[in-house]
């Protein structure tokens, strides 16, 4: 409610207090990349992609195929602690399976150039 103020001239005047409303940034996002290697079966991965990214099998089969193809694929953008349970739970899991399937976190740049695990053809293999 505004505050009246009386001058010395018996007129009023309307005082307006000033609200200043603070900006919240969006989160800085991260990369979870996973990487190529000569081990792990392309089985595992999906099932990997499939119960930690919550992936569908066709969607989890692309990228396992682009990540054979080109050594690294972008599974996923998230806030960093979620990236990082997300890398942990990957390594729990290919730790358990005594597997060396290597899951990172990079940070976002925003400059689009992300493996994005289309259709690219591959037929297939170890995770290379």
């Amino acid at each position: 409610m505004p505050h009246f103020e009386d001058d010395q001239q018996g007129d009023s005047k309307v005082l307006t207090k000033t609200k200043t409303r603070t900006k919240l940034a969006r989160p800085r996002l991260y990369k979870v990349l996973l990487h190529n290697d000569d081990f792990t079966p392309r089985e595992f991965v999906v099932v990997v992609l499939q119960h930690v990214f919550h992936m569908t099998e066709s969607d989890a089969s692309r990228l396992m195929l682009y990540v054979h193809k080109n050594g690294v694929g972008v599974v996923g953008l998230y806030p960093f602690s979620v990236a990082e349970t997300k890398v942990a739970e990957v390594g729990s899991l290919a730790q358990q399976a005594e597997v060396p399937l290597l899951c990172t976190i990079e940070p976002d740049t925003g400059d689009g150039k992300d493996g994005d695990g289309g259709d690219d053809g591959d037929d297939g293999g170890d995770v290379n």
